[in-house]
């Protein structure tokens, strides 16, 4: 529609993160004809509920046919700390000053 074409010549992008509340096929639409350029899907909590905002997405770029972008935001590693097993200290782990100490995740 012409009433968009304007703004895909932009020099910015504007990102919006779904959630719970925007994961529908209407707000999606509402956010990117208020502007929004790339859409946030986080799966740092799980991405069995981003498929369907995802193909939204997806429909919104035929209905209007302009790119849209999903950035898909990824869960990085963990590192947790807790207690080591040491066969000859017990579950503890004493250090000296330079001394080195491998740990596998």
């Amino acid at each position: 529609p012409a009433e968009t074409s304007d703004r895909f010549r932009k020099g910015v992008k504007q990102v919006a993160t779904l959630g719970p509340k925007t994961f529908n096929k209407e707000m999606i639409e509402k956010l990117f004809l208020a502007g929004v350029d790339v859409f946030r899907l986080n799966l740092s909590h799980g991405a069995e509920d981003k498929a369907e905002p995802a193909q939204f997405i997806r429909e919104l770029e035929e209905k209007y046919q302009r790119p849209i972008g999903i950035l898909v935001d990824i869960q990085g590693p963990k590192h947790r700390v807790g207690m080591y097993p040491n066969p000859d200290e017990g579950t503890k782990v004493y250090l000296k000053k330079g001394q080195k100490y491998r740990f596998d995740l």
